[in-house]
C-alpha cells in the first residue's frame, strides 16, 4: 500500500482518484500552454513548463500504478485529460500573450475606421484591392492579443458588415514610430485630463 492509500485510509478509494484527476487537469493545462508558448517561441517559459508538466504528470502514473486494482483510477485519468485540455485554452486566453494581425475588408469606405484606429495609436497600413463584387479596401493592423476584443468592437461601430481575418503573429521586426508616437501622446491628454480633473 502506498502512502497516499496509508494517509487516508477507507477514504483511499475515492481520495486517490480525484487527485488523480486534478493532477490530469494542472499537467495537461500546462502541456497546452507550453505547446502554445512554443509556438510563439518563448524558449524559456516553455521549458519551465515543461519540467512541471512532467513532474506532476509522473507523481500522477505512480497513483496509477500503485492502484491498478481500482478501475475508478483510470476513468480520473481520462477525465482530468479531457477537462485539462479545456483549462489549459481558457487559461491562455486570459494570459493574451502575443502579438495579431488583423485583415479587415471593407466595400464601405474605411477612412473613418482607419482614421480611429491611428489616433488611438493602431499601426495600419491600407490599400485599394478588387473583390469579388468590386472594389474593396483592405486595412491591415498588428495589434496585441490583449487588444483584440476592443479592435473588434472598433471594427463593428465604424464598419460593422466588414469581413476580417485574424492571425497569430510569430515575430515582429519592430515597433511602428508612428504607432508609438501616438500611444506616447494618448497617454500625455490622459495625463492632461486627470490634472485638470483635479483641479
Amino acid at each position: 500500500m502506498n502512502a497516499v492509500a496509508s494517509l487516508f485510509g477507507d477514504y483511499a478509494i475515492i481520495v486517490i482518484p480525484v487527485l488523480i484527476f486534478l493532477a490530469r487537469i494542472i499537467d495537461v493545462s500546462i502541456g497546452t500552454i507550453r505547446i502554445i508558448f512554443i509556438s510563439k517561441g518563448l524558449r524559456i517559459m516553455a521549458s519551465v513548463l515543461g519540467f512541471f508538466e512532467v513532474l506532476i504528470w509522473l507523481i500522477a502514473m505512480r497513483e496509477i500504478m500503485a492502484n491498478l486494482n481500482n478501475p475508478i483510477n483510470f476513468v480520473a485519468y481520462a477525465a482530468g485529460f479531457g477537462a485539462g485540455n479545456y483549462f489549459g485554452i481558457s487559461i491562455e486566453r486570459k494570459l493574451s500573450i502575443g502579438v495579431l494581425m488583423i485583415r479587415i475588408i471593407t466595400q464601405q469606405s474605411a477612412t473613418q475606421l482607419v482614421s480611429y484606429l491611428r489616433d488611438h495609436g493602431y499601426g495600419v497600413t491600407s490599400i485599394d484591392a478588387q473583390g469579388s463584387l468590386g472594389p474593396v479596401k483592405v486595412v491591415f493592423t498588428v495589434i496585441r492579443r490583449s487588444e483584440l476584443d476592443t479592435v473588434r468592437k472598433i471594427i463593428l461601430r465604424f464598419n460593422p458588415k466588414a469581413f476580417y481575418t485574424i492571425e497569430d503573429v510569430k515575430y515582429v521586426s519592430e515597433h511602428n514610430p508612428a504607432m508609438v508616437d501616438a500611444r506616447i501622446n494618448i497617454f500625455r491628454k490622459w495625463l492632461s485630463n486627470i490634472s485638470i480633473k483635479r483641479k
